[in-house]
């Protein structure tokens, strides 16, 4: 279960947010300017609260009552951005790797087949990202969240830079993404037709604040 309850002043603006989750996919809808990507920093531990709890099953991330704050490279969390931020230096197999070394975690051959079969990037490890589409580099970023095995995986925008066909492609690999269920996730959209088809419940945020929660049919028509 994913529990967040915290308040950012942000200059003029706040985020003051309140819910719990326990779907496979949490989808944080609203339009641009609602608080999304404010509150998912937060979450994974790179703008810090001026108050509240983060927590994700009995793992505490955050507690200001409690001054606990876990810095973001221990909150076991992967983050996939609209723009995949690949290194394009590297190759797609040392990219998928990046998140495995750098937590320093042994190598599990067995997982880097599941996930690289699961998500079709198996024939593009030699490969650098500038030959790839954008649905093939959105893939290769969640392979490289994936690996390094987090207990929570934010997705922030991670349709929002591609075109129709693009969007098509990937979306078959987010559904069996949610429906492998080894992984919660953090949807962040403001369209609402990815998230009918993504999320198993839905917080949709305005101005900073939770306008309502529950399953899809919060969303608006």
């Amino acid at each position: 279960m994913l529990q967040v309850d915290i308040f950012k002043q942000l200059g003029e603006f706040s985020v003051d947010v309140a819910f719990a989750s326990e779907g496979r996919v949490t989808g944080l809808f609203g339009a641009s300017g609602a608080g999304k990507t404010s509150l998912i920093s937060m979450i994974a531990g790179l703008v810090q609260p001026d108050r509240g709890r983060i927590a994700i099953d009995n793992a505490v991330l955050f507690d200001a009552s409690k001054a606990i704050d876990l810095p973001a490279h221990r909150r076991r969390i992967g983050y996939v951005f609209q723009d995949a931020r690949l290194f394009p230096h590297l190759s797609v197999a040392q990219n998928l790797d990046y998140g495995r070394r750098m937590n320093r975690l042994t190598r599990d051959a067995a997982d880097e087949d599941r996930i690289t079969k699961m998500l079709d990037i198996d024939h593009l490890l030699k490969r650098r990202p500038a030959g790839l589409s954008g649905g093939e580099r959105q893939r290769v970023a969640l392979g490289r969240a994936l690996l390094a095995r987090p207990q929570l995986l934010l997705l922030d925008e991670p349709l929002g830079a591609l075109d129709d066909a693009r969007k098509a492609d990937i979306m078959p690999y987010l559904i069996r993404l949610r429906d492998d269920g080894a992984v919660p996730m953090v949807l962040v959209s403001h369209d609402a037709d990815d998230m009918r088809q993504l999320a198993t419940n839905v917080v949709l945020l305005k101005a900073g604040q939770v306008a309502a929660h529950g399953g899809i049919e919060v969303l608006p028509g």
